[in-house]
């Protein structure tokens, strides 16, 4: 089986994109797939090359079981449209400067993240930067809603 390919996307990649690279994996690796389905995070700007996720993110993240500490920031690249078959954004706006990079031709679907947790009534995960804890945790329901909603979206689709 050829393996499927998933980019979560936020602006920074230091909060958002990396608490659901984060959580996705999890939900990945317990269900047995995590050899088949490929996970990343990307940003649209290059503000955090190379950082790791927000202290705030990853201690949200890891009250709840996860753990970030490996990840480092890049930037959102024309390629990976045509490496990655999903690249999920967690908002409008991400949506708006991710298709603004996207090649023709590209392979990749663009999702918003929360099209995977229909039962939300929130349409975007926002982005918690410059909050407080309680956006943290916000974005960690969201996350896990939409990466559970994930995984069925890609075992119906692909038989997994």
């Amino acid at each position: 089986m050829e393996k499927i390919s998933v980019l979560m996307v936020c602006m920074g990649n230091i909060c958002r994109s990396p608490m659901a690279h984060g959580v996705f994996v999890e939900r990945l690796r317990k269900a047995g797939l995590d050899a088949v389905v490929e996970v990343d995070s990307a940003g649209t700007h290059g503000y955090h090359v190379g950082a790791p996720p927000d202290r705030r993110a990853q201690a949200a993240a890891g009250e709840r079981g996860y753990d970030l500490g490996a990840l480092r920031a890049r930037r959102l690249t024309p390629e990976d449209f045509h490496h990655f078959d999903y690249i999920v954004v967690m908002d409008e706006e991400n949506l708006h400067n991710a298709l603004a990079l996207q090649p023709a031709g590209a392979r990749a679907r663009v999702h918003r993240f929360l099209e995977f947790a229909p039962q939300r009534a929130e349409r975007e995960v926002p982005d918690p930067y410059y909050g407080g804890t309680q956006g943290f945790t916000q974005v960690m329901d969201l996350v896990e809603d939409a990466a559970t909603g994930l995984l069925s979206h890609l075992r119906d689709r692909h038989g997994l």
